[in-house]
């Protein structure tokens, strides 16, 4: 088997970040009539490299069957919702958008957030390769280009007279294959002056918080700060400001413009980059350190699971995210343990997770099982899912979550 490369500089990957062992492509629910037939499944086998520090899987299956026909649709969150309205309020303001400006969002899945700068009057484009959820944009009156982006996208919009003042990306940039193409696709897309945001989790939040069920088929790259900046830099892109968020477990949010573009880079981006070195992400001892933790994740959350069942207590679980899937197979947690889940989205209920095969139901289901546990799954969203499943308490009922280390909440 041949050594495998560095997806931005080439280098070869000799040194793991977190070895999850084999796990199904995180997003393949399944119907009743496939439970019987052979599920794939691929090394789930993070590794770093040492030259870039870009953290990354192989890549196993193409990009048209992960995402042309896609299970996450972006607006059954209220709390995302409103984190993307008050970007929306903010950015307006920040760069003065009017009426004559172009917003490009790229996997911009449902129009979940082009609908916000839809209503301020602001012409916006989508970009999105999925299909399904680019249809549902559309049917809110968002346009919507189908489409891989890179380099050969980009230069049909420029050749439509689509350049964009404002071009953005949520939780896209880790689940791009070819990261040189999709940055260098910007490069071409971008107006003179203009402003591109990118969101996505930070590399040094998920090794603090012990974030291992974030790594999955879908997301290729887990990213830090330093790494992204020299991404960018290879291609004419300049990283000029940076925010930390609370969203999806400690994500950062980075805006970039051309080189040379006027804009004063802010004195947050040298903070930035000096946090990531304080806290060793350009050393290696940091990412051997990492598969450790994540081994005691995974016996304590057994032991929680082999103790609630030996008292004869039923544990059910919220969400069908793809990050639950990555915990419950590396776990090796299935119906024996945990009984069903849950989920907001009807394109999830009445199907199975991948590899574990617990049933997806609609969250009335809890009410009507009255399960003694629910383990959320999606944690970055334990508030919201608290406060919607309040209800439980009324039986008896209590919460858990797994990640950064298996707690009851009170």
């Amino acid at each position: 088997m041949s050594q495998p490369r560095c997806r931005f500089c080439d280098a070869p990957l000799e040194e793991t970040f977190a070895d999850l062992g084999m796990s199904p492509v995180s997003n393949a629910y399944l119907r009743a009539q496939d439970l019987s037939a052979m599920e794939p499944f691929y090394p789930l086998h993070a590794r770093v490299c040492t030259k870039c520090w870009l953290v990354q899987l192989e890549q196993f299956e193409p990009p048209e069957k992960l995402f042309s026909d896609y299970a996450y649709f972006s607006s059954y969150s209220d709390s995302w919702l409103e984190h993307c309205r008050a970007y929306a309020a903010m950015i307006v303001g920040r760069l003065e958008h009017t009426g004559r400006s172009m917003v490009v969002e790229l996997a911009s899945n449902d129009g979940y957030l082009l609908q916000y700068f839809k209503q301020a009057g602001i012409p916006v484009l989508g970009v999105d390769p999925a299909a399904n959820v680019a249809q549902a944009a559309i049917d809110r009156g968002i346009p919507t280009e189908v489409a891989f982006f890179g380099r050969q996208t980009a230069r049909r919009l420029v050749d439509r007279g689509v350049r964009a003042n404002l071009i953005v990306g949520n939780n896209v940039l880790a689940h791009v294959p070819d990261i040189n193409d999709f940055v260098a696709g910007m490069e071409i897309l971008l107006a003179p002056g203009g402003t591109i945001t990118m969101e996505f989790p930070h590399l040094l939040r998920q090794i603090e918080n012990n974030q291992f069920d974030t790594i999955y088929h879908e997301h290729f790259s887990y990213l830090s700060f330093l790494t992204v900046q020299r991404v960018f830099s290879a291609h004419g892109l300049r990283l000029y400001d940076v925010e930390e968020l609370v969203t999806h477990g400690g994500s950062i949010r980075i805006y970039a413009c051309h080189e040379s573009a006027p804009i004063q880079t802010q004195p947050a981006v040298a903070a930035m980059g000096q946090t990531e070195r304080r806290a060793g992400l350009d050393h290696v001892e940091v990412y051997r350190k990492f598969g450790a933790a994540l081994q005691t994740t995974k016996r304590r959350l057994l032991e929680f699971l082999i103790d609630a069942k030996d008292q004869g207590k039923s544990v059910a679980a919220y969400g069908a995210p793809a990050k639950g899937n990555t915990l419950l197979n590396y776990c090796g947690i299935r119906s024996d343990f945990l009984e069903f889940t849950v989920d907001r989205s009807p394109h999830k209920q009445n199907r199975f997770l991948p590899g574990t095969h617990i049933p997806i139901y609609a969250p009335q289901h809890i009410e009507q099982r009255r399960p003694d546990y629910l383990l959320i799954l999606p944690w970055n969203l334990k508030d919201e899912i608290t406060a919607q499943c309040a209800y439980i308490r009324n039986w008896g009922g209590k919460f858990v979550v797994p990640i950064p280390h298996v707690k009851v909440l009170d």
